[in-house]
């Protein structure tokens, strides 16, 4: 694929005039193994995403073609001094690992790159586009085990698992990774 590729980073209100595009990605890419997600499981997840692009801290990044169409998506928010991210956590983490502020962490919640245009750079501009407008210590995700590609890209990134939870209820065992950002 030799098309221009634009990465643009979205606040949360463009980011919901945008929702149809971060639920083609996102429903394509986690229909694949290992994700095998439903059409009731990407409801709820753009349930939650009406919610957080409410929040005035959230941030996205949306890649498209020269001609608009949708190539992946990054967004998240930072994590507030009440979230739950740290109790989810299978093993306890040390007080000073989930000390949270609302400042120091940015949580990834989504991140995807539908299948033709990916080990193009694409998520690694994604990535670098949704961290470039915060001044966050750390930026901290959930990825499945068994997503060897994601996991992969993750630590030629320099992230590092802290730990293993379940981010919700019904949801299987992830890896939770972080990455030092300054």
């Amino acid at each position: 694929m030799s098309e221009t590729i634009t990465v643009e980073p979205l606040d949360g209100p463009a980011a919901a005039r945008f929702e149809p595009a971060f639920r083609l990605v996102y429903a394509e890419v986690f229909a694949e193994e290992p994700y095998e997600e439903t059409p009731e499981s990407v409801e709820a997840t753009f349930r939650r995403f009406r919610s957080q692009v409410r929040k005035s801290t959230f941030r996205a990044a949306l890649a498209r073609t020269g001609d608009g169409e949708p190539v992946g998506i990054a967004y998240g928010y930072p994590l507030s001094s009440t979230t739950d991210w740290w109790d989810r956590m299978k093993t306890p983490v040390s007080d000073e690992l989930r000390r949270e502020d609302g400042q120091r962490t940015f949580g990834l919640m989504e991140f995807a790159v539908r299948a033709p245009w990916r080990r193009l750079g694409v998520g690694r501009r994604l990535h670098e586009t949704v961290l470039a407008e915060g001044n966050e210590e750390r930026v901290l995700l959930n990825s499945l085990p068994e997503a060897e590609a994601a996991q992969a890209a993750y630590r030629s990134w320099g992230y590092r698992k802290v730990g293993e939870a379940h981010p919700r209820e019904s949801a299987p065992l992830h890896d939770v990774m972080a990455r030092q950002l300054r």
